[in-house]
């Protein structure tokens, strides 16, 4: 039976879907996620009150706690994927949907689609807040400017979401996924950034900034939003591909 047939799409998509949505440790890392956004913009606009705002400083300070943000989307993101190894839940799924290429993909089409909506929601809300506390100093915002940087920080937290379940699923644990992903991002990335200046844009997490925050007056070797889009795409589809070839090789 061919797997591409759109009437089988749509059961295991749907399957999918349920997985993510009634599965409670999503939902309680998605509202930690939020309230934890709100308390992080608090400060940052907090600490901007002291200076001049403008459209940017706003925009700034709406996603200052972006570094910090993304903590969140990668364990949304391993939580997806390495759920299924908790109990055996994995053997019922390739039992029901053995075509397995088929249904990684698939699951992370579905967390795309929990994932996009999520991400503006609370990539949003540090902006507006920014914007309701400092509107009285602030200069004229431009709609175009602030769609564009929520895509921007949407797209980049949605790729940092897939990359970590490509992530979970090669590594099929929470725990050593956890530690690998978060250490990268919060420890070894910025040090080899420092250490390596001259291919720091190359890596997906320096690549992604560029999607939604300018760059400061004075850095050079800078990439456009495209470009940055371009290798965090390149670096999201190159670990699924990779999961994908595991996935499919190995014992559940």
């Amino acid at each position: 039976m061919s797997v591409s047939s759109s009437g089988m799409i749509t059961p295991i998509l749907r399957a999918e879907l349920d997985k993510i949505v009634t599965l409670p440790l999503i939902w309680l890392t998605l509202i930690g996620t939020f309230v934890f956004n709100l308390v992080l913009a608090a400060a940052f606009t907090s600490a901007g009150l002291q200076g001049a705002a403008g459209t940017q400083s706003i925009l700034n300070l709406g996603l200052a706690s972006m570094g910090y943000l993304q903590a969140g989307f990668i364990i949304l993101g391993i939580l997806v994927t390495c759920s299924e190894y908790t109990g055996g839940q994995i053997r019922t799924t390739l039992t029901t949907i053995p075509w397995r290429g088929f249904q990684l993909s698939t699951k992370h089409l579905a967390l795309a689609i929990v994932t996009i909506p999520m991400a503006f929601i609370i990539a949003a809300s540090g902006v507006l807040y920014a914007f309701i506390m400092l509107r009285d100093t602030a200069l004229v915002i431009e709609i175009d400017a602030i769609i564009k940087t929520l895509v921007g920080a949407t797209g980049y937290l949605t790729l940092t979401t897939l990359l970590s379940a490509a992530i979970g699923a090669l590594l099929r644990r929470t725990t050593p996924a956890l530690v690998v992903l978060l250490g990268h991002y919060f420890i070894v990335g910025p040090l080899l950034r420092d250490f390596l200046p001259s291919i720091k844009n190359y890596f997906p997490d320096t690549a992604g900034n560029y999607m939604y925050m300018p760059p400061s007056s004075n850095e050079i070797n800078i990439l456009t939003p495209m470009q940055g889009t371009g290798i965090s795409m390149l670096w999201t589809l190159i670990f699924i591909t990779v999961a994908i070839v595991f996935y499919r090789k190995r014992d559940a």
